[in-house]
Order: structure tokens, then sequence, then C-alpha cells
């Protein structure tokens, strides 16, 4: 597509002097002659004016969510991304729709999507039939294609451990969760269990008798909890790491029905900081993830979309060790 630097140097004038004729200007001070010339030059090289960009309000944005209703309700983490995503578009006058990857075949043209989320390559493309625009939150199915925002969960693991090892604990247990895609294609790989592992296999440190996997839930991390008491009673780690605050809380629970005092007998670090760990007996140390700044981050990566940015991006948000009386 020719452009107004062309039409300068094939007509031989300035660029200046281009878009001042292009766009009509009254206080231009060129001839007949020049103009006319600049005019037959564009309309050979097929010159096109650009439309104005459509203003940031006047976007429609899908807002994708892999959990239902009472996954959300069991585990915060991912309604406090949603939080973030909704204030950030309030601000920016943004117009949202809620929507799961089931009603896609129903939704007319929006302009951008935000899937809050673990989602597969092919649920990666599905999504863009839909709108090439498109910005994983907690997940990045291809960074090639697609801007992503995640937490370093990771490094997250290794600051936990190296706080507990510090601390002289050297039997350090681990309590998660496994969650797969929706679409069935496979499970997802937790970056705080392959951390965790990692970390404590370069100390010589690594049991795998002392690691329990099940759902990041409450009762989980009870009914988890309780299992490392009848298996470990008389060698039980003198800490836990838990893969979110709401398995932690139900393992405190579970350490306290069996009279195991927090922290003196073992020390519990939670994940995600949720409003409630403060007020559990003993206060939960916990991860600080930054939910609602991922979503933020969301919708300014989709605005730099629509504003012509061509290079994809993944932010990778770090986060806090918040020590409570729990460790």
């Amino acid at each position: 597509m020719a452009t107004i630097k062309d039409i300068a140097e094939k007509a031989g004038v300035s660029i200046a002097t281009v878009s001042r004729v292009l766009n009509q200007d009254p206080s231009l001070s060129v001839s007949q002659e020049t103009k006319q010339k600049i005019l037959d030059v564009s309309e050979e090289l097929k010159y096109r004016k650009k439309t104005g960009r459509r203003t940031v309000n006047s976007y429609k944005l899908a807002v994708v969510n892999w959990y239902t209703e009472e996954e959300e309700l069991e585990d915060m983490y991912y309604h406090s991304i949603q939080q973030g995503v909704r204030e950030r578009c309030d601000e920016r006058q943004i117009e949202t729709i809620q929507i799961t990857m089931n009603d896609l075949k129903h939704v007319d043209e929006v302009n951008g999507i935000i899937a809050i989320g673990k989602f597969s390559v092919k649920q990666a493309n599905e999504l863009k039939k839909l709108s090439p625009h498109i910005v994983f939150v907690d997940c990045s199915p291809d960074e090639d294609q697609f801007d992503s925002v995640i937490s370093n969960f990771s490094r997250a693991t290794e600051n936990v451990l190296q706080y507990f090892y510090d601390k002289g604990h050297t039997r350090i247990g681990y309590i998660g969760g496994r969650e797969a895609y929706k679409d069935q294609t496979s499970l997802i790989e937790d970056p705080r269990s392959v951390s965790y592992e990692r970390y404590l296999r370069a100390k010589n440190l690594f049991d795998p008798s002392i690691v329990y996997i099940g759902n990041f839930t409450v009762l989980d991390g009870y009914n988890l909890m309780e299992k490392a008491l009848r298996e470990h009673q008389n060698y039980l780690p003198t800490a836990f790491f838990l893969g979110n605050d709401s398995m932690a809380i139900g393992a405190l629970k579970a350490l306290h029905d069996a009279k195991v005092s927090v922290p003196k007998d073992v020390g519990i670090i939670g994940v995600n900081d949720l409003s409630v760990s403060k007020y559990v007996y003993p206060p939960l140390s916990t991860v600080k993830v930054y939910t609602d700044r991922m979503g933020k981050e969301a919708v300014d990566l989709l605005v730099e979309k629509w504003n012509d940015r061509e290079i994809t991006k993944k932010i990778v948000l770090s986060t806090s060790l918040v020590i409570r009386e729990s460790s």
C-alpha cells in the first residue's frame, strides 16, 4: 500500500506538503500546479487515506471463563482476576460480555477476547475464530501467537522452600492439586509441584511419600493432611507447602483436630493470600499473587493490540511471600 512518503518522493516535494495537500489544509501556500501533481501521483499510486482509528470505548470485549460458578466460589483466585479485568474495562469504558467455551457459536462479533484460566492449544485456536485479538490470563498456550499474563509460581515455590530451609526444616511436605484442560486433551503441569521436586532433589531432600495431590479445595486440603497424619504419625514433616490457601485452610483444620500445634510442630504456607487467610487460626502465611493486576494487565495488552502492536507479549508477574503466624 502506498504511503505519503512514496508520494512525496515521486512528486519531488516534502512529506509535510503532501500531508497538508491531502488533508486540504487551507493555510498551505503552494501553486495549483504542485497541488495537482501531488493529487495525480497519489491517484497513480492508488493511495488511500487511513480512516480514523476507532476509540477504545467503541469496542466490545468477551471475557471467557474456563471455570464454573461452583468452582469460583470454592477458590476466589479467578474471581479476583475477573475483578481486575472489570475494573480496567470500567476505567477505559470498554463494553464486556461474559461467556464460556460452550457459548462461542452463539456470540456475535467481538473485537477482542480475554480468556481467564487454563486453555489448551486446541481451545486457543477455537477462540481465534471469534477474534484474532486474544489475551490469555493464567496460561500461555502458544506464546508465539497469543499474548498472555501469568504469575511466577516457580519462583514463588522456591521462595517458600528457601524460607522453610533457612528456618531449619529439612522434611518439607507438599499438598497440591491437579487440573486438566476442559477439552480433556491432557493434564496440566503445575509449576508448583515441578519446582518443589526440583528444589528438594537439588538438596537431596525429596521424598515422594510426603507429596499429596488432589483438588484445589478446602475439603481435599483437610483430607490429604489427615492422610499425611495417618501415614507419618511418627515422622511427620515439620513443614508443609500447600498449593493454594483453600487447601491450606483445610489442612489447618485437620491439624487442629489432631491436636498438632501450628507452627510449633508443623509450619504451614499457602498460596494466593485470600482475604480470609489473615483471619483463620493461626493467621496463614502465604504467597501473595497479584490477581487483580493480572486482569488489568490483560486489558492493557488488548488495547495495545487494538492500537496495532504486532509483536506478541508474555507478561510474568512476581509474587510476594507474606509471613504470618502459621510458619
